[in-house]
């Protein structure tokens, strides 16, 4: 079934013909659109998956150095 099913899918591809259609410039356009559109969430995806963390680590560093800073001064 498998080899069947390869085989026409191959077949198919091979004999498709040209379509003589006309694409206008609004298609490209917006191609370009979605691609730049996912392109720019998956990076975005990334930097937040990367900035969140460090976020939370900046701060916890910050509150730590606050407790310390106010214990220093108590001691004065």
């Amino acid at each position: 079934m498998h080899r069947l099913a390869m085989t026409a899918a191959v077949l198919l591809t091979a004999s498709v013909l040209p379509a003589h259609a006309y694409i206008g410039p609004g298609v490209g356009a917006g191609t370009v659109a979605v691609v730049l559109g996912i392109l720019a969430s998956v990076v975005m995806a990334f930097l937040a998956l990367l900035w969140y963390p460090v976020k939370r680590m900046v701060r916890k560093r910050k509150a730590s150095q606050r407790t310390v800073t106010s214990q220093d001064a108590r001691r004065l």
